[in-house]
């Protein structure tokens, strides 16, 4: 009796350590450009497009690459990268390979834009294609579902869930603020200026339209934008809405406030004879689900201080 119990627990030891040896992760996900198959946590992470390296910092990871790693730290600014330990593997549009694979990577993120180069990243190591934007899709529930995936990928399923909890608790909050303040009344126009005459107008279709609608805010503009979420049209363009707040975003081109100040038709644009124009800080309208809070913050300060008249 002695004898088989002590072989039955050297056959249990000897299962369990087998079992330790066997990799404690295996995994596989669908996506755009077919399966992705993982045998091992990723550690070693390179985000190609600029949404993708804004989720794996809201999940608390650091990507070791980042394509136009200066642009991100000026246009999208939170969340934040880190001064050092992030390297910079060339353009979101032309990625160097070459940078890529000298980083040894064990998962690449990327979205369809990369498809023609999508075989050559595979061969560096596994990647994940997802596209936020894209013709038909609804960019909040695209970077949601890339959020929550890359969750599942990385093990921070909690952290995930932590990120969008907090973000509709914030919108909610902003939500009542302006509604006891009366300020939800007249429609918002959206808009970044590309000189004194032309704006690129944020549509109905695009990511900042989910702000919009969490604060209770009507969109101004009535027609949907490119699969990018906005058109770009002459200030006339707004003139048959002259209930419009205007909301400028930053930055603006140089010496604007002067040539608008110069301008017969800014004058007696209807926001501007009002002093119902409000300009918010640069908030990267091509991102995941972090710049729909950050810009729901901003139009929310910003209405409740009141406008002017001006653009700087």
């Amino acid at each position: 009796m002695f004898t088989r119990l002590f072989t039955n627990s050297r056959l249990l030891v000897v299962a369990l350590a087998i079992l330790a040896a066997a990799p404690s992760f295996a995994g596989s996900w669908h996506h755009e450009n077919g399966t992705l198959e993982l045998d091992e946590r990723p550690q070693r992470i390179v985000a190609l497009n600029w949404a993708a390296t804004e989720a794996l910092l809201l999940l608390g990871v650091t990507p070791v690459g980042v394509a136009d790693l200066a642009g991100y730290s000026y246009w999208v600014a939170e969340p934040s990268l880190p001064e050092s330990g992030v390297h910079n593997v060339g353009t979101r549009v032309a990625p160097s390979l070459e940078a890529i694979a000298e980083l040894k990577p064990d998962l690449i993120v990327t979205s369809a834009e990369m498809a023609p180069a999508a075989d050559l990243l595979e061969q560096i190591a596994p990647t994940y294609v997802v596209s936020v934007y894209r013709k038909g899709s609804q960019p909040f529930n695209q970077a949601l579902s890339m959020l929550t995936t890359l969750g599942q990928i990385l093990d921070r399923e909690e952290r995930a869930q932590a990120v969008i909890d907090d973000i509709e608790q914030t919108l909610a909050r902003l939500r009542a603020r302006l509604a006891n303040a009366g300020v939800t009344e007249r429609p918002v126009a959206l808009v970044n200026f590309l000189d004194d005459r032309h704006v690129r107008i944020y549509a109905p279709n695009g990511l900042f339209q989910t702000a919009l609608d969490a604060l209770g805010l009507t969109n101004a503009w009535p027609h949907d934008g490119n699969f990018w979420g906005f058109s770009v049209v002459g200030l006339e363009a707004i003139a048959p809405f002259p209930d419009a707040r205007l909301v400028v975003l930053s930055p603006t081109p140089p010496g604007l406030s002067e040539n608008l100040t110069d301008s017969p038709f800014w004058t007696h644009f209807p926001p501007v004879q009002r002093d119902q124009v409000y300009q918010v800080d640069a908030v990267w309208p091509f991102g995941g689900v972090f710049p729909v809070k950050r810009l729901a913050l901003q139009i929310t300060d910003s209405l409740l201080a009141g406008g002017s008249n001006l653009v700087q």
